[in-house]
C-alpha cells in the first residue's frame, strides 16, 4: 500500500446554507455570551463538538421556556412560524440563519396550499418524516401536507383529487422525478398534478459530480454524520459506483483492512461534512499508506 494515492473531492463539503449558518453562528459566539442552537446546528457530531467548544450548546423546543433573555439560533433547516411566535413571547432572541433556499421553498408550500384549497387539493411533500426541514415545511400552514419518502407512501394521497408536488431541498433528483411520472399515471386527470422541483442544485449536482469522482478510484470513503439525510443519499450514490464505498464519521474509524491491493482512495463527503474533518481522514489514511 506504499505510494498510495489520496484525493480529497473539491466540490465535497458544506453547502452554501451550511456555510453561512456555521458564519452565523461563529459571528454570535464571537460576541460572548452562550447560544443556544434549536437542535444540532449541521448534522454532523464531530463539527457540533467544536462549535460548542466555542460556547454554542444545543437544546430542544422542551427547553425554550428557561431560555428568556439569551439567544436562540435557528439552523439552515428552518423553523415554523410557531416557534418564532413562542420565542417572542419568552423574550428569547433569535438569530436566525434559515438556509434562503429553505426559506423561498417555505414561502412556496404556503402558496401551493393557497392554490390546492379552492380546488378541494392536496399538498405533497417528498421529503424524510421527522427531518427538521421538513418539520418546518409541514408546520408553515395549520392545513395537512401529505409527506412521502418513495412509492410505498403514495397510496396516502388521493388521485381523484388536484396534487401539488414539491420535495425537501436535498432529495434525490431520479426519486422526485420517477414519483412525479408516477403520480401523473395515477391521476385521475392528465392535468391533476403540478410538480414543482424545489431540490437545491447545489446539492443535487453533486450527484453525477461524486458518481464520476468515485468510480475514479479503487476505494472510495465517504464522510458524514450519522444523522445526515443528504449523506445517506451521496453516500449511496458512491456506493452504485463503487462498490468498495466505505461511510466515516471520523478518521478513528478508518480500517486498515479496507486497502489492500488499493493504489488509489478518494474521500469525499456530505454538504454537512466540514472540509477540515476530510482532511483529518485523509491525514489517517496516509498514515496507513506509510506502513
Amino acid at each position: 500500500m506504499k505510494g498510495l494515492r489520496i484525493e480529497i473531492d473539491d466540490k465535497s463539503g458544506f453547502c452554501f446554507g451550511v456555510v453561512r449558518a456555521i458564519s452565523e453562528a461563529e459571528k454570535a459566539l464571537a460576541e460572548g455570551s452562550t447560544v443556544y442552537s434549536l437542535g444540532d446546528i449541521v448534522h454532523n457530531r464531530i463539527e457540533v463538538q467544536r462549535l460548542e467548544r466555542l460556547g454554542l450548546r444545543t437544546v430542544t423546543h422542551a427547553d425554550m421556556p428557561a431560555l428568556g433573555g439569551r439567544r436562540l439560533f435557528i439552523r439552515a433547516h428552518g423553523e415554523p412560524p410557531t416557534t418564532f411566535a413562542r420565542a417572542k413571547e419568552l423574550g428569547i432572541g433569535v438569530i436566525d440563519a434559515t438556509c434562503p433556499v429553505v426559506a423561498r421553498l417555505q414561502n412556496r408550500v404556503v402558496k401551493a396550499h393557497e392554490q390546492m384549497h379552492p380546488v378541494g387539493g392536496q399538498v405533497v411533500i417528498l421529503g424524510k418524516r421527522g427531518h427538521a426541514e421538513v418539520v418546518g415545511l409541514t408546520g408553515q400552514v395549520q392545513a395537512p401536507t401529505i409527506v412521502i419518502e418513495g412509492e410505498e407512501d403514495l397510496g396516502l394521497i388521493d388521485f381523484t383529487r388536484p396534487v401539488y408536488f414539491l420535495s425537501q431541498t436535498t432529495q434525490s433528483i431520479a426519486l422526485f422525478e420517477a414519483l412525479g411520472a408516477e403520480m401523473r399515471r395515477r391521476a385521475a386527470h392528465p392535468d391533476g398534478v403540478r410538480i414543482d422541483d424545489t431540490i437545491c442544485r447545489q446539492v443535487s449536482n453533486r450527484e453525477q459530480h461524486l458518481a464520476e469522482f468515485a468510480r475514479r478510484f479503487d476505494v472510495v470513503v465517504f464522510v458524514c454524520g450519522r444523522k445526515s439525510s443528504n449523506g445517506k443519499v451521496l453516500s449511496e450514490v458512491c456506493r452504485r459506483a463503487n462498490a468498495r464505498t466505505h461511510t466515516v464519521e471520523e478518521a478513528a474509524e478508518i480500517d486498515p483492512a479496507w486497502f489492500p491491493g488499493a493504489e488509489s482512495v478518494g474521500i469525499c463527503g456530505a454538504t454537512s461534512t466540514p472540509k477540515w474533518l476530510m482532511q483529518e481522514v485523509a491525514d489517517r489514511i496516509g498514515q496507513i499508506g506509510r506502513r
